[in-house]
């Protein structure tokens, strides 16, 4: 499959999940959402009190594999970057941490995930948020503009993730962090497998092994790099899919139990 044809489905399967929260407030989290099953992927990775106060569109359109809200160490003052920022929820999780003397920017290639977005940022009142439209290979601020690069499982559907770590290098400022949720696999896996398990879990152009992971990172200029799991998906979570595929789950699960996670990846640009 081409860069661009992964590009465009990847673009429609979300400009359709977000017209249709937009539509009848429904969560994208349905009996198939547009990242595959939602449980347990999607499901639970916000907690009420992150929430409470979130419009209820924001947080039926989060997609994610993680919080990486939670994880990375925002403060006062900085200027964060999400990248596919989607409904926004992350970037106005953000907002709040860094206060009114930092900036949120969210940047996706959706419409109608832009559409909702700054709907949300308007139903809740943020002003310290700017959402751009563009790609994460190309994005469009500055060299060395922001101190903390995010993401909530984008980079896993991107065809060319070299690209997309060297522009977030790029914009980081000196000593930046990049902090990202991102499904990872451990080991190999038998390609048709993989691809199975992939559709599951929604990674349209793959996830990346963590050694290939850790390579392409340091390649792109970063140093402290980690890999942290959040959240590791077994056979059993996805049964009824691989059913559905005509895959016998139980026959596989020597090959992918536990191989597929979701993980929090750190690293930093030297100073």
């Amino acid at each position: 499959m081409s860069d661009e044809r992964i590009r465009d489905l990847v673009k429609e399967k979300y400009g359709q999940a977000a017209l249709r929260v937009i539509g009848d407030g429904a969560s994208c989290c349905g009996t198939a959402s547009a990242r595959g099953s939602c449980d347990p992927v999607t499901s639970n990775l916000y907690g009420q009190e992150q929430t409470a106060d979130l419009p209820t569109e924001a947080v039926a359109a989060s997609l994610g594999c993680g919080n990486p809200t939670a994880l990375a160490e925002l403060s006062a003052g900085e200027t964060v970057l999400d990248l596919g920022s989607g409904g926004g929820i992350d970037v106005l999780l953000s907002a709040k941490r860094v206060g009114p003397t930092g900036k949120a920017y969210g940047l996706d290639m959706t419409d109608e995930m832009l559409a909702l977005a700054r709907q949300n940022q308007q139903k809740a009142g943020v002003s310290n948020v700017e959402f751009l439209k563009g790609e994460i290979e190309a994005i469009p601020l500055p060299d060395r503009s922001v101190d903390v690069v995010i993401s909530n499982c984008v980079i896993n559907l991107s065809a060319d993730k070299d690209r997309v770590l060297a522009e977030a290098f790029r914009v980081l400022k000196p000593g930046g962090r990049l902090a990202v949720s991102d499904v990872v696999v451990r080991g190999e896996v038998p390609a048709q497998i993989r691809r199975s398990v992939e559709l599951w879990i929604g990674c349209v152009a793959g996830a990346l092994e963590e050694g290939d992971y850790r390579g392409k990172l340091a390649k792109a200029g970063f140093e402290a790099i980690d890999v942290e799991p959040t959240r590791i998906y077994r056979t059993e979570d996805a049964r009824a899919f691989l059913d559905r595929e005509g895959i016998d789950a139980a026959a596989i699960a020597p090959s992918v139990d536990g191989k597929f996670m979701s993980a929090f990846v750190r690293a930093r640009k030297p100073v």
